[in-house]
């Protein structure tokens, strides 16, 4: 029965590579945007469920890291590149497929360094933006536009969070990973009620509310990187000590 523990996961890393694909076929035949960035959606919910059914069972392994990281590919590089270019990328003219090349390579380049760095067990930080958070906001952004005005719009905006996004998935800024399961952990309770309190809205307004939680945890690793340089800062301030005479003359 033990060798049998990874076929659960496997199955769902084959979910998220469908979706993936699934994705690029909808963008190239025409269909719908909102259709192709669901199917990104879809194919981060079973990415989730891949990494959850690999801890519960203990089936972590080489394999299916490199597994995972060959359907994240498809599913968060290239099917988000191809469904923006599909829809609004291409009326750049001949230079819109640079922004989808640009995203395709830097998470590339992210999916390969966390490959060679990542250990079997889970980690509590993330070094760089996740390739599926990154492509998931991205989607939504498309699900959020279609909610609101019927229409994919803010082209300008959807440029810079294509270039901003290549950017932070190859830094060194930690983001944060999913929760652990001990509750003992104050941290982990925290992430835990967050979690639920973003999973309860997106329940009842998903089209809406996706966009606006990604865009935070997007924002979340930005904010934590100042936060601690500015923490850093003030600590070496009040560790120097203040030679208050120094500009000081002897009274007469």
């Amino acid at each position: 029965m033990t060798r049998y523990r990874g076929v659960i996961p496997g199955v769902f890393t084959m979910g998220n590579f469908f979706c993936g694909f699934a994705s690029i076929l909808t963008s190239v035949r025409g269909g719908k945007s909102t259709e192709a960035a669901w199917m990104i959606v879809f194919a981060a919910f079973f990415d989730f469920l891949d990494g959850l059914a690999a801890r519960l069972s203990g089936s972590s392994s080489r394999f299916g890291v490199e597994l995972d990281s060959l359907a994240d590919i498809v599913s968060f590089g290239v099917a988000p590149a191809v469904l923006l270019y599909s829809f609004k990328m291409i009326e750049f003219g001949s230079w819109g497929w640079l922004p989808g090349f640009v995203f395709i390579t830097t998470a590339a380049f992210r999916l390969a360094r966390f490959n060679l760095t990542a250990k079997i067990e889970s980690k509590s930080n993330f070094i760089g933006m996740p390739v599926p958070a990154a492509a998931v906001t991205l989607a939504s952004f498309v699900i959020f536009c279609e909610a609101i005005w019927g229409e994919l719009r803010l082209i300008r905006f959807l440029s810079i969070m294509v270039i901003m996004f290549s950017a932070l998935m190859v830094s060194t800024i930690e983001y944060d990973s999913m929760p652990g399961f001990d509750l003992s952990n104050k941290r982990n309770r925290i992430k835990i009620l967050i979690l639920v309190i973003a999973g309860l809205a997106v329940l009842v307004r998903t089209r809406v509310v996706l966009f606006p939680i990604m865009g935070l945890y997007t924002l979340s690793g930005v904010v934590k990187l100042v936060a601690g340089l500015v923490n850093n800062n003030v600590r070496k301030d009040l560790a120097q000590p203040k030679n208050l005479f120094k500009n000081k003359k002897d009274s007469p």
